[in-house]
């Protein structure tokens, strides 16, 4: 794999990351103001657009790699989404959320390598 090929995968992966956490910011903004809110839709507006470069990216490096190959890339996005929100949301992580995320994840990888 080149350089340029892994730098896709991860601008692909931490678009899709930050896209989540962009758009539970702008959800978080409705439950004091509504949906009527400058505030609220530039959010929304952020979140779509990352959403949508890592839409389009994902389908370019469709285009070059194997899905099997691709595919436990996009499961690391559990375990960065799980960290991420940990750390900027200040959401809590139990045992049994964390147990659940690397379960995932490591099922994705051992699925690919069959």
């Amino acid at each position: 794999m080149s350089f340029l090929a892994f730098f896709f995968i991860v601008a692909s992966l931490l678009s899709f990351v930050m896209a989540q956490l962009v758009l539970k910011r702008a959800m978080e903004v409705t439950r004091k103001s509504g949906f009527r809110n400058l505030q609220f839709f530039s959010r929304v507006a952020g979140g779509i657009a990352l959403m949508t470069i890592s839409f389009f990216l994902t389908l370019g490096l469709l285009q070059r790699f194997d899905l099997s190959y691709l595919y436990p890339f996009q499961g690391l996005s559990v375990i960065f989404i799980t960290v991420t929100a940990a750390v900027v949301l200040k959401e809590k992580l139990n045992l049994q959320l964390t147990i659940g995320a690397l379960l995932i994840s490591a099922g994705i990888v051992l699925v690919s390598l069959s």
